[in-house]
């Protein structure tokens, strides 16, 4: 059976490969400071699940040690030139979109069609991971069709990695430190705190007042902590659950789904979503770091509002 161990150990094994070649680039200044964060990250990925809370505390240190201390930095090594990936993009023009949207199609068909697949009687993926382990195998057969596709040289893929990792730096661990951080804040009470002080301050005697308190607020909440599902735990236990569905006697399904599309509306909005908003950046090179937020606010603010509308309409009626 394929378990969520199997992203684990495909992210550790990605990571190990940044660390050394880190280790051997003579250009990068900081490259011990490279190889020490990214391989403890590896580590916690490897071998995080077999290890007590305390060790992998310590290896958090080491890595938040590896960075206050000089920084990360990056090497000058090239392996393409700007003529070169030039005069591919004209070759292969829209059908470079193919390998990225390969990982979307075989992660909708693995979780429509591998939770019940069966091995000698054995269930081939965990159902309860179907969809992680989906993605997991949909970047390795995106992967596989890349190279196929293209004909890079065999390190082409961790080369490019380790670059566009190295750009983003320590930045690339938010996401994952983040999502931590709204489980931590779930069982610590603080939905709970945010109930009593909206409770006292807002009026949510109201039904629309309640609703665009939630989803306003799992706007904010994601543009704070980077991430929606950190903030879905706070918000719907403060708001969502005790006001909407029990109070006013909402769809929590509804609730839900179009609580999360609020919060993606916040991630478009903040630099802290650090794999939406500031990998595209080191990727395309652009010039201003906040260049894709910029890009994405008059889109994102309308469709905040107009899920808030879509909740309203839809929450209390179905």
């Amino acid at each position: 059976m394929i378990k969520l161990s199997f992203i684990y150990v495909l992210m550790g094994l990605l990571m190990g490969g940044v660390a050394l070649l880190n280790a051997f680039d003579s250009t990068n200044p900081r490259r011990i400071n490279n190889t020490i964060f990214w391989g403890t990250y590896s580590t916690t990925f490897l071998v995080g699940s077999y290890l007590t809370d305390f060790a992998n505390g310590c290896l958090v240190i080491v890595m938040v040690a590896a960075v206050a201390i000089r920084g990360l930095g990056q090497g000058t090594v090239v392996h393409t030139t700007v003529e070169e990936r030039q005069a591919s993009a004209r070759r292969w023009r829209n059908l470079l979109f193919v390998p990225a949207l390969t990982i979307p199609l075989v992660t909708l068909f693995g979780a429509l069609y591998l939770k019940n697949a069966r091995l000698f009687g054995v269930a081939l993926v965990d159902p309860k991971q179907v969809t992680q382990v989906s993605l997991g195998l949909a970047t390795l057969v995106s992967l596989v069709v890349a190279m196929v596709m293209l004909r890079p040289p065999p390190m082409a893929p961790l080369r490019e990695a380790r670059r566009l990792l190295d750009s983003v730096g320590w930045a690339a661990v938010l996401p994952q430190t983040l999502a931590a951080l709204g489980a931590l804040f779930a069982l610590a009470g603080v939905g709970t705190v945010v109930a009593t002080l909206a409770q006292r301050w807002i009026p949510l005697e109201h039904a629309f007042i309640a609703v665009a308190t939630y989803t306003v607020g799992m706007a904010l909440f994601t543009m704070i902590m980077g991430n929606a599902f950190a903030a879905f735990p706070v918000m719907t236990a403060g708001i969502g659950l005790p006001v909407i569905v029990h109070h006013f006697g909402g769809n929590v399904v509804i609730m839900s789904a179009i609580g999360m599309l609020s919060g993606y509306c916040g991630t478009l909005m903040t630099p802290m979503a650090a794999n939406f908003n500031i990998v595209p950046v080191a990727l395309l090179e652009l010039p201003d770091q906040y260049a894709v937020i910029k890009a994405q606010i008059p889109t994102a603010i309308p469709l905040l509002i107009a899920n808030t509308l879509l909740m309203y309409f839809l929450v209390f009626r179905f």
